[in-house]
């Protein structure tokens, strides 16, 4: 039997690695879906702009791409698990289906999704409660690298930078980044957790040229300084001017 699952949370509570656990546990075809969320007063909600479907799909790379119109006007196989997250800062006022948020309910009907339950971090007995956190105010900044390279040392002292408050508050930060040797990695913090996880994206093959994949750098925070993002940036990436030493694929 198939089944469609909603999760919401607020950043970094975990909902893309909650969904990678149930998509690498389930035997049958899985899809994934990420909404864009809504903003609260004071809270602003970050453009993903595909990390989180990148990232999946490179560790499940059958994962069913459900913001695809093809893939929703197409029959969906047998035994589908379904799985949308959703950004939500506040609880639900409701439990289960009646909670859901209903500005969200055009788009799932667009792609022909109904969910058949609805779990929110912090709410829920069946999601983790550890990195749950409560905002009062947050900001949002991100950056489209796409085609950009990185001096790998410069990558590890910027982000130990970002971290670390050179920047403003940071609470959350996530990123694809590319490396001069062709690779690419998900470099993830969350400011609950102890350290930060660098992964390199397994799936994903070297670049003949400069990569024009997909690469992100999202922050969000309090007090953040854009303009000393940018700066540090221009300092960091590799010149386009320069040969590249990529592989070829």
């Amino acid at each position: 039997m198939s089944q469609t699952l909603l999760i919401s949370g607020p950043p970094g509570c975990g909902k893309t690695s909650w969904i990678l656990k149930r998509v690498q546990a389930h035997r049958g075809p899985c899809g994934y879906l990420r909404l864009a969320g809504y903003p609260d007063e004071g809270l602003a909600q970050a453009p993903d702009g595909g990390i989180d479907l990148a990232y999946l799909q490179d560790q499940c790379p059958r994962l069913l791409d459900l913001a695809d119109l093809d893939q929703a006007l197409a029959p969906r196989p047998e035994h589908l698990l379904a799985l949308i997250e959703l950004p939500q800062f506040q609880p639900p006022t409701e439990s289960g289906l009646g909670g859901v948020d209903r500005r969200v309910i055009p788009q799932l009907e667009a792609l022909h999704l109904k969910p058949d339950e609805h779990l929110h971090f912090g709410r829920d007995t069946a999601l983790p409660r550890q990195d749950t956190l409560d905002f009062s105010s947050l900001q949002a900044w991100e950056r489209n690298l796409a085609g950009s390279v990185w001096d790998p040392a410069s990558l590890s002292s910027f982000w130990f930078e970002l971290v670390n408050g050179a920047y403003g508050d940071v609470y959350r930060a996530k990123a694809l980044m590319n490396l001069p040797d062709g690779r690419a990695f998900f470099c993830n913090w969350m400011v609950s957790q102890e350290g930060s996880q660098f992964l390199p994206l397994q799936a994903l093959a070297p670049p003949d040229g400069r990569p024009e994949r997909l690469s992100r750098l999202v922050v969000q925070g309090k007090g953040l300084d854009p303009a000393a993002i940018e700066v540090t940036l221009a300092d960091c990436l590799l010149s386009q001017a320069l040969p590249h030493s990529f592989p070829s694929a």
